[in-house]
């Protein structure tokens, strides 16, 4: 690892630059984040197909945002089917009452 300030090579686990003192952070750690977020759940409510195709690629890696994403399409793809139903029986209610 090299300094962030100094640019010397420093221990991988060094917390600060032992030639110029300036505070280093810790080595990256390859965690994965998966907190489930809603903002992952509206943007695929907002855009379905987007969901869905996040839910296929994140279910193994990040279960949780998976099931956001995917849940988000889902809601939205059942509200748009109640919505067309909806106006389909508006339509031929309205076309048989002769308006």
């Amino acid at each position: 690892m090299f300094c962030k300030n100094c640019g010397k090579e420093i221990d991988n686990n060094a917390v600060a630059c032992p030639y110029c003192g300036s505070a280093q952070q810790p080595a990256a750690n390859n965690t994965v984040v998966d907190n489930g977020g809603f903002l992952w759940g509206l943007l695929g409510c907002c855009i379905p197909i987007v969901g869905l195709v996040l839910f296929l690629v994140w279910k193994d890696q990040k279960p949780k945002t998976a099931k956001a994403a995917g849940i988000g399409a889902l809601v939205s793809v059942i509200i748009a089917v109640v919505w067309y139903l909806l106006v389909a029986i508006l339509g031929v209610s309205m076309g048989l009452a002769g308006m």
